[in-house]
């Protein structure tokens, strides 16, 4: 008797009840993957505020601690550094308990923060407070939703893990307008105290529908157009492979070189006459940051969905090398206020995709049961380059006095990194995943 369809139709000839049962899943979980995507946007665009909007809190913490904008911007070196250097020892403890209940706990963490800094009337509580409960909490949530969604998306890696971090670059543009308007109106106290609420209580109730994804098998037949590892390496065997460590340098690499530049984008604007130039109406340096906000966050959905279907590698030689040159037609046109904006767009363009290409290469090389840790240890990387990248072009550009030394180490590492991607790299993982895969 031949086993009946869920509409309650009798299948196709030679079907058996297996077959239907696991086209049932299958279709469920192709289904269900997109809203778990929906769900870790929303967790992402959650924490994005504490990084993005903090530009906006440091006349009145400054006003109202009494203390200077270096004392200050402290507390945003340790939201930023707390958030990379403890990244693989959160993924631990992800890919140990869930992605649920540490990703509630890390929204739950980023928003507190906000709540505890409203009555820090001191430096270190703030630093305590804002920076390093915040930067613990965030960096839970981006390592854990990366690492998530990549694991749904087997067959689109490069787009889930771009749209993950897109809510990260832009969701504080849904945010930035409101807060602004608070602080004038209320004050700094009151607007942390209710911004932080708000996104611990959006970002618990979002996490709590985040569900661990089935065999991937059953998620879609579907191959990605690269090298894809048949089993998972754990996080001790990554780290003894050259691999892992060309992809670490790489990423390096990349974050250093776009760090330089976009860091000091207020500087050399000003150096180069162009800050307070109109452009279609405008002051330049703003419109040119507004545009860049908009192309860091676009570059990473749309160059992981290209790497999806012309190759990692590819895509990164492409994507990595768009931003060396555009950085260099920047330097040579820098008196030309029209083209300083739209090549800055250009730029982060370029630099953007990195959050998603990186993260989707790892997990096709080293498999999914692992993903989130092992993402956590590349993304080291990136403070590494934030170290690296501000500090190291403003030492450049004061012992040089120009800028020229900055742009070319910039232009230097993204070409390089380029040329690795397509030689080095790309034959280095079809031989891994070949051989030992």
């Amino acid at each position: 008797m031949p086993t009946p369809s869920l509409e309650g139709a009798a299948p196709p000839a030679g079907h058996t009840a297996t077959q239907t049962t696991t086209q049932a899943t299958a279709q469920t979980a192709a289904h269900t993957r997109w809203v778990q995507l929906g769900l870790g946007l929303v967790c992402m665009m959650t924490i994005s505020s504490p990084q993005y909007v903090w530009t906006l809190m440091t006349k009145p913490l400054m006003a109202k601690l009494g203390i200077a904008l270096p004392e200050l911007q402290v507390t945003f070196s340790l939201l930023v550094l707390l958030q990379a250097f403890f990244s693989p020892f959160q993924g631990a403890l992800i890919d140990r308990f869930g992605p649920r209940m540490l990703i509630s706990i890390g929204t739950l963490l980023s928003g507190v923060s906000w709540v505890l800094a409203s009555y820090a009337h001191t430096t270190s509580m703030l630093y305590l407070t804002y920076g390093c409960i915040g930067g613990l909490g965030t960096g839970i949530v981006y390592v854990g939703v990366v690492g998530f969604v990549v694991r749904w998306f087997p067959d689109r890696r490069g787009f889930a893990a771009g749209v993950a971090a897109a809510g990260y670059g832009m969701g504080a543009i849904v945010t930035t307008f409101p807060i602004s308007a608070s602080l004038a109106t209320h004050g700094v106290e009151s607007t942390l105290w209710l911004y932080g609420i708000i996104f611990a209580a959006v970002g618990l109730v979002a996490s709590q529908g985040l569900r661990v994804p089935p065999a991937a098998e059953s998620v879609s037949a579907a191959i990605s157009r690269t090298a894809v590892a048949t089993r998972d390496y754990r996080p001790s065997e990554m780290l003894k492979t050259p691999l892992f460590w060309l992809m670490f340098v790489m990423m390096t690499m990349m974050s250093t070189s776009g760090l330089m530049v976009t860091s000091q984008m207020a500087s050399f604007a000003a150096d180069f006459g162009v800050s307070k130039v109109l452009v279609f109406g405008l002051a330049a340096l703003p419109l040119a940051l507004t545009i860049d906000r908009f192309t860091n966050g676009l570059t990473r959905p749309l160059f992981g969905w290209i790497s999806d279907r012309l190759g990692r590698e590819n895509t990164m030689c492409f994507a990595f090398a768009l931003e060396g040159v555009a950085m260099a037609v920047w330097l040579l046109t820098r008196d030309n206020a029209v083209l300083f904006v739209l090549l800055s767009g250009v730029v982060f363009f370029g630099w953007g995709e990195i959050f998603s290409l990186f993260p989707s290469t790892l997990t096709d090389t080293f498999g999914t049961r692992y993903a989130t840790t092992n993402y956590g240890w590349l993304y080291i990387s990136f403070g590494i380059g934030s170290i690296f990248g501000g500090p190291l072009a403003a030492l450049l550009h004061q012992h040089t006095g120009s800028w020229v030394p900055v742009f070319g180490c910039a232009i230097v590492l993204d070409l390089s990194t380029a040329v690795l991607a397509m030689f080095v790299l790309k034959p280095a993982r079809a031989r891994f995943v070949g051989v030992r895969g």
